[in-house]
């Protein structure tokens, strides 16, 4: 049986364990199915980050994990809330979603070996926004082995800015795409495996120049980005690994607000049901309506009282009132 875990952007479920926050109460949102031939799915959300409306991991886990169990009834689904998993936790997980701060703070940085384990008995592993960036060395060559590449400091860069995507390649993780265009902190320029070896892109779209006006620092800029200015730039890929497990990066994710288009939506949850090892449907996951009033909950922060809802709904095309 495969596995699904999502470390503060990793998944992670256990038979017997409330859908959401293990050991922290059931949730009627998420019924546990403890059915043996199941997948297993859980979702490790990262610690409070960046303030309302970016970074919310938790948040962000928990409309995933809806969305995949609403489409799938028969996964077993769990969301793991600001820690690491336990070992019961972890066991006979399918895949592992990690969405969460990296680099240095990444959490799985204390728990390399682990997970490398996981990854060679064939455990899918998913990694969103943040979560791609660990620093370089035994970290990084874990990562370009597990999910096929990573960010990588004075390598890779970090800009805002709005990325058009206009074609996608014949693989199940693109099943149900539409072209689109959004607005997110889309990191790219990733150390990816040596000619791209076994990887696939899935999103790819070409940065604009003001993506480089920022001076050189290890996110900001280098002159290896430099050199592929105005060059198409892969920001969500995937991996078919030597051990017959499979990985995902994605670096979007930044703004909340952004789970609310379907595309975007659509294409993570096609790639945790990939990386698990499952057939994605033909016209991809079913990622239903999203509007506004489920973004606004299980965030970590509260919303400033100044915060212009009409001005985020207008801004983000999304459904629903404040």
């Amino acid at each position: 049986m495969l596995r699904y875990l999502c470390f503060f952007g990793v998944c992670v479920a256990c038979a017997g364990f409330s859908p959401f926050d293990a050991g922290q109460g059931a949730d009627n949102e998420l019924a546990l199915i403890n059915d043996v031939e199941s997948k297993k799915i859980l979702f490790v959300a990262g610690r409070p980050s960046h303030g309302y409306g970016s970074h919310e991991h938790y948040a962000g886990c928990r409309l995933l994990a809806k969305g995949l169990q609403a489409a799938h009834p028969q996964i077993n689904v769990d969301v793991i809330k600001h820690r690491w998993p336990e070992p019961d936790d972890l066991e006979g997980v399918d895949a592992i979603v990690m969405y969460s701060d990296g680099g240095n703070n990444h959490p799985v940085m204390q728990h390399l070996d682990q997970v490398n384990e996981l990854a060679d008995a064939g455990v899918g592993i998913v990694c969103i926004h943040y979560a791609v960036e660990v620093p370089k060395g035994p970290a990084g060559r874990h990562f370009v082995n597990w999910i096929g590449g990573y960010f990588e400091t004075n390598w890779s860069v970090n800009p805002h800015w709005k990325a058009e995507f206009k074609a996608f390649p014949d693989h199940p993780i693109a099943n149900g795409l539409q072209p689109f265009a959004i607005q997110d902190e889309w990191y790219y320029h990733m150390r990816f495996r040596e000619n791209m070896d076994g990887v696939t892109p899935i999103l790819t779209a070409i940065p604009p120049e003001s993506t480089l006006s920022r001076p050189d620092g290890p996110h900001s800029g280098n002159p290896h980005v430099r050199a592929k200015a105005g060059q198409p730039q892969h920001v969500a890929w995937a991996v078919q690994r030597d051990d017959g497990g499979r990985g995902f990066g994605f670096t979007g994710g930044h703004f909340h607000w952004n789970w609310g288009n379907p595309n975007f939506r659509r294409v993570v949850l096609n790639a945790i049901v990939w990386s698990a090892g499952m057939e994605v449907p033909e016209g991809g996951v079913d990622v239903g309506e999203m509007e506004l009033q489920s973004l606004k909950q299980n965030q970590d922060f509260d919303p400033p009282e100044s915060f212009d809802f009409e001005k985020t709904i207008e801004k983000f095309g999304l459904k629903g009132s404040k």
